[in-house]
């Protein structure tokens, strides 16, 4: 692959910004009236012209300016991020901090509250996957008699999230005999994630059957149940801007976009992709996993809890996005998130 020179990032660095403040074709005149490049028309033509074979610009139609294609935006995104000067906003810092001020200790709501900030910002469409259930600490587990056989389990995690299931058992047990195998099973899993849990559960109930009780062992192999696999226990925590959607994506888009953020294994996509590796990342058109956003632009942030990846929230928006300042509202909302639900 052939590197830019110096003369050929600046002309490309100059189409870019431009596109992105005018939404127009660029031409080579307009560019040395934008920017203060000592370069001639004619020189500026002929390094576009070289762009242009590259990949890195694209000409919509005969006698036309350049548009920057999917492969120059990439080349713009890149240097933006290893640049590190983003652009800091101060009035998102300022709303962020008040509307998540006022929430106390509700996870869901901090985290609906951050994608409904994100698109006022932005004014795109907002999203926000809530934390991996698997890295969820368990704090307690409960059973409390219901009828006859049946027993209601309930699961409390260390974020405040109640899992419950009614159970049925081989026979009746009172409540004394139900809050002693409970005892018992909190001392065991106390302080574990939920997946460390479900790991557990299998070891024992395959190596160490005779361990436990004949109560304790049944409770030990249906909680197996209350505790899903990720796939079936994930649902869409913040979806924020849909309005904002039409002013940059067709109906179809709409509909579509719509329809694969409702979709699990697209959010999970989604969530595996980002927690691979901290920080923002950035999705343009066909690099994205969806078809019907291959002429948008995903910004998306993962945000932790006391360092500990949860979940991710971010941006649907047009190719021309201002990715400069984007990126930085997207970036600062999920360092705002995380600083708050670690502080609950």
């Amino acid at each position: 692959m052939i590197k830019l020179d110096t003369r050929r990032k600046e002309i490309l660095w100059a189409i870019i910004q431009s596109h992105i403040d005018l939404n127009i074709p660029i031409g080579s005149m307009l560019i040395t009236q934008r920017f203060p490049i000592s370069l001639s028309p004619a020189t500026i033509r002929n390094t576009m012209a070289k762009l242009e074979e590259m990949g890195y610009i694209a000409q919509p139609h005969t006698s036309a300016g350049r548009v920057p294609t999917e492969k120059g935006y990439r080349f713009y995104i890149d240097t933006l991020i290893g640049d590190q000067t983003l652009f800091i906003n101060s009035d998102l810092t300022k709303e962020l901090s008040v509307r998540l001020s006022v929430i106390s200790q509700d996870r869901d709501s901090l985290i609906k509250e951050a994608a409904r900030t994100l698109s006022s910002f932005s004014r795109y469409l907002a999203i926000a996957t809530p934390p991996k259930t698997e890295d969820i600490l368990l704090k307690r587990i409960k059973f409390i008699k219901y009828e006859s056989k049946k027993v209601l389990a309930v699961l409390i995690s260390d974020e405040g999230v109640v899992k419950n299931k009614i159970i049925e058992l081989d026979k009746i047990y009172t409540q004394k005999q139900l809050d002693i195998a409970s005892n018992k099973l909190n001392r065991e899993f106390n302080g574990l994630t939920i997946n460390k849990v479900r790991e557990k559960i299998a070891y024992q109930l395959y190596k160490e059957k005779t361990v436990y009780d004949q109560l304790v062992a049944n409770l030990l192999y249906l909680c197996k149940d209350i505790i899903p696999p990720e796939s079936d226990d994930f649902s869409l925590s913040g979806l924020s801007g849909t309005s904002n959607l039409p002013d940059f994506a067709t109906m179809k888009q709409v509909k579509e976009i719509l329809r694969a953020i409702e979709d699990k294994r697209f959010m999970l996509k989604l969530l595996q992709l980002v927690s691979e590796s901290k920080g923002t990342q950035v999705f343009v058109g066909t690099e994205n996993f969806f078809p019907a956003m291959s002429e948008l632009s995903m910004i998306i942030s993962t945000y932790s809890k006391n360092k500990f990846i949860s979940g991710a929230v971010g941006i649907i928006g047009p190719t021309r996005m201002n990715y400069k300042k984007m990126i930085s509202i997207v970036d600062h909302t999920a360092k705002a998130l995380s600083q708050k639900l670690s502080e609950t």
